[in-house]
């Protein structure tokens, strides 16, 4: 995921959490330039990686 890479937009730290039954989850902090980056294009590009991405929330965004 942290593979798809633009201008104003910087990843930082993640980790896997335990969701049930051996389900995990990636929790992913980043930090993006309202101007330069569309939240929805980026939410498209995750959710595009099929192969490994079966949904994905939105918990905190770091606009500046």
């Amino acid at each position: 995921v942290s593979t798809q890479s633009t201008w104003g937009l910087s990843w930082g730290a993640s980790k896997l959490v335990d969701v049930a039954y051996g389900v995990k989850k990636l929790q992913i902090m980043l930090t993006i330039v309202d101007d330069k980056v569309g939240s929805d294009d980026l939410e498209d590009a995750i959710t595009g990686i099929t192969d490994y991405v079966q949904s994905m929330d939105i918990v905190v965004w770091n606009k500046i």
